[in-house]
């Protein structure tokens, strides 16, 4: 769930979309969950955010290409949810903070939507979800949460029985460069006036460690990323058929750089 301006951004931060996986402790019972790292930044998420609007419309014309319903996994604060059903489209959003879909709420409230979102406390790897539908999508890198191939493949699975035969599953994650993991590691950054982010790197685990802290709260979470020829494998063992890959959300042709965006789907 990181945070870039631009394609060639060299300085990624994080945020959007959602909550994150939302997943439980090793041993934890079936019923129990964690806390969300989230829900101290609920407030916070959205200035935080305010400079990301470049996936906005390429998340909307799936969701109007697909029509209702359309499922969003780490739907957040409706950042890319409430835009879509203003468009016209039902979303079922799911998050696993209860804070951040408390804002999301409002949003679409204020927004007059409300009566388009559907939202559902739950995880990626377990989503809440009965319906089946012709678009999933998981925007802002949500799919970093996973920590593991096995917790991936669970989501993916997830994600997969969720669709329709021929319908698409669509996301983004990223991969960060060296020129990036230099310019920011263990450095305090002012992403927005009065919000600060901190980003640790581990290379050799493929981790980020990333710290956000604010007026309105702070919090730590860490993301995991994968180089793209892994995510295609992966894709491909949940029983995907990918269809594109780009380098951006105005679908240019992955050929290299830091992020990437998914097209996959359920073959019929």
């Amino acid at each position: 769930m990181l945070r870039g301006t631009g394609p060639e951004s060299a300085v990624p931060s994080a945020g959007r979309g959602g909550g994150g996986a939302g997943l439980r402790p090793a041993g934890a019972p079936a019923g129990q969950r964690r806390e969300s790292a989230y829900d101290s930044i609920a407030r916070l998420y959205d200035p935080w955010s305010r400079s990301v609007t470049e996936d906005v419309s390429f998340y909307v014309d799936e969701a109007r290409r697909a029509g209702s319903p359309v499922v969003e996994l780490g739907v957040g604060t409706g950042r890319i949810a409430v835009p879509t059903a203003a468009a016209g489209v039902r979303v079922i959003g799911v998050d696993s903070s209860p804070g951040m879909l408390e804002v999301c709420r409002e949003a679409a409230e204020l927004a007059g939507v409300a009566e388009l979102l559907d939202l559902r406390l739950g995880e990626l790897t377990e989503p809440p979800v009965e319906e089946r539908v012709r678009l999933v999508t998981c925007p802002f890198r949500s799919f970093l949460h996973l920590q593991d191939d096995e917790q991936r493949l669970r989501a993916l699975g997830a994600a997969r029985e969720l669709l329709v035969p021929g319908g698409r599953f669509v996301f983004d994650v990223f991969a960060p460069s060296a020129d990036d993991i230099q310019d920011t590691h263990g450095r305090w950054l002012e992403r927005e006036p009065g919000i600060f982010e901190r980003a640790d790197w581990d290379t050799q685990a493929r981790t980020l460690t990333l710290s956000v802290r604010g007026d309105s709260g702070a919090t730590s979470f860490t993301l995991a990323w994968l180089p793209p020829k892994e995510w295609s494998k992966l894709l491909e063992r949940a029983g995907f058929h990918v269809v594109a890959c780009y380098g951006w959300f105005d679908k240019r042709p992955y050929r290299g750089g830091e992020d990437t965006v998914w097209i996959a789907r359920r073959p019929r």
